[in-house]
């Protein structure tokens, strides 16, 4: 017998069933022979920093961290890395052997590693990004866009104050523009990034004039219920190159992952077969 603890992780929310982070998981400690499990934990806000400070005591090395406590999490972290400053909110947890907590945002990694396996020939410095939405996934789309180099986005949201709030936090390489002109600014696109809501399954239509779309173009959409949204069906249409939103999520867990387990896991088909079970 053996008295190695076995090296638990999972993921904090509320609700939280419905996250498919388990299954993938779940297909990589299998895939890299890793004595682990990953656990889905329904926890409520009032009961959320006690949960976490007792986590490392049950042999935990880590979690990821899903609605609507990612922002809270950072009060409660040790150290919380300068990305997950910038984005305000933090997805990913370790819980270091010196008894500290580490709070990291991986969203903007999974974003850009996503579009750049999606969509191999596209090239930051390309042309403008038409932005769509101001919620919390658009601020790690917009500095992980800006970080690899993308000279403006053109950021359009339903609230023109939320965007107005990401322009002063982001600076003069993003200009807002009003909701109303969405379809007319994306025909001066080399990317179109939805990061709204609109689209998923069970939400309202995502009602933006698209015949702006052109075939040199890329869009994709953080969306992945359903992995081929309205969006992504009219840019296929034209000829663009579009990329679903299942890779970010897939590509955001890595870094998680291979800080608790040690092992750098694969973003391949297997990884994506197993999301979607």
């Amino acid at each position: 017998m053996s008295d190695k603890k076995i090296p638990l992780a999972g993921v904090i929310g509320s609700p939280v069933a419905h996250s498919k982070s388990p299954q993938l998981q779940h297909h990589w400690l299998a895939a890299h022979n890793i004595a682990g499990h990953y656990v889905p934990m329904h926890v409520e806000a009032e009961d959320l920093e006690h949960v976490i400070r007792t986590l490392p005591k049950a042999g935990f090395v880590g979690v990821n961290v899903t609605i609507p406590h990612k922002e809270a999490v950072m009060q409660i972290a040790d150290k919380v890395t300068d990305r997950a400053k910038l984005m305000g909110a933090a997805n990913t947890l370790i819980f270091r052997s010196d008894g500290s907590i580490l709070a990291d945002n991986t969203d903007g990694y999974g974003f850009i590693t996503n579009l750049h396996q999606g969509a191999p020939d596209w090239v930051p410095d390309s042309g403008p990004a038409v932005v769509l939405g101001a919620g919390g996934a658009c601020r790690a789309v917009v500095a992980s866009l800006l970080e690899a180099g993308t000279p403006e986005i053109l950021l359009t949201n339903r609230t023109r104050a939320r965007a107005e709030q990401l322009q002063k936090d982001f600076g003069n390489h993003i200009k807002v523009i009003d909701w109303v002109q969405a379809g007319n600014i994306i025909e001066q696109a080399a990317l179109v990034v939805n990061t709204t809501s609109l689209g998923m399954q069970g939400k309202p239509r995502l009602r933006v004039p698209l015949d702006g779309l052109r075939p040199h173009m890329v869009v994709t959409d953080l969306i992945y219920t359903p992995l081929k949204t309205d969006l992504l069906q009219a840019a296929e249409q034209v000829g663009c190159t579009v990329v679903d939103g299942l890779g970010m999520l897939l590509h955001q867990a890595v870094p998680g992952f291979e800080r608790w387990f040690g092992q750098r896991p694969e973003v391949d088909e297997a990884a994506r077969a197993a999301a979607l079970k």
